[in-house]
């Protein structure tokens, strides 16, 4: 089971995931969110990342909104990620554009309501690499990272052609379960494994990555 810590913010969070034995760190570029990163401090991240872990294979992620070119550039350069995970309302036509332009792997996440939202979901199997359902943000909140869950049992029975992450409401004492009424490749948490919103708690990173693994 892969599982991916998103939101990452100190030198100390990417320690934290790598003794618990994640698969992916995640850097959210996304100024309203509280775990937005400025390039600077992306910079300092991917640094102390490749200068103590390059060889973990883990993998870097960076977490963008319907970014632009410009945007994208400036991420790239400065979290120097393995992945790009776009969790706006990018198309499949700019999914495509994006990985094509940038040579890297593309997580699309998914915001899930309904049946019809997974079903929409296969547009995107010729241009990502990855999908992650998430729950699709009540108003006024942030596209993901909210603690919020949706109905599950729309993926009890899903097939897709890509390797898939569930996200959305995730934690320590509900992983376990919810991999086993979904079945997924990979789990995403973010405010599931903090003490408060964009300060990640090392216990619950640990219990987290440890309840998904032996689920698995």
């Amino acid at each position: 089971m892969n599982v991916k810590i998103c939101g990452l913010k100190t030198p100390s969070d990417i320690d934290n995931c790598i003794k618990a034995g994640a698969d992916f760190i995640g850097f959210v570029f996304f100024q309203k969110s509280p775990r937005h990163l400025s390039p600077a401090n992306a910079a300092e991240l991917s640094d102390y990342y490749d200068r103590n872990y390059s060889d973990s294979g883990i993998k870097k992620v960076a977490l963008c909104v319907n970014p632009t070119d410009t945007e994208l550039s400036e991420i790239i350069s400065t979290s120097k990620p393995d992945f790009l995970q776009l969790h706006g309302i990018e198309p499949p036509m700019r999914v495509d554009e994006i990985r094509q332009k940038y040579g890297l792997p593309i997580i699309k996440a998914i915001r899930v309501k309904t049946q019809l939202d997974i079903k929409a979901s296969q547009q995107y199997n010729f241009s990502a690499d990855w999908l992650l359902f998430d729950a699709a943000a009540s108003a006024d909140l942030m596209p993901g990272g909210n603690g919020e869950s949706f109905n599950w049992s729309l993926l009890a029975d899903f097939e897709c052609d890509l390797p898939w992450m569930l996200a959305g409401g995730l934690n320590p004492n509900n992983v376990a379960h919810a991999i086993a009424q979904t079945n997924p490749d990979g789990v995403d948490v973010s405010s599931g494994v903090e003490a408060s919103a964009g300060i990640k708690d090392d216990l619950l990173i640990s219990a987290f990555v440890k309840s998904a693994k032996t689920s698995s």
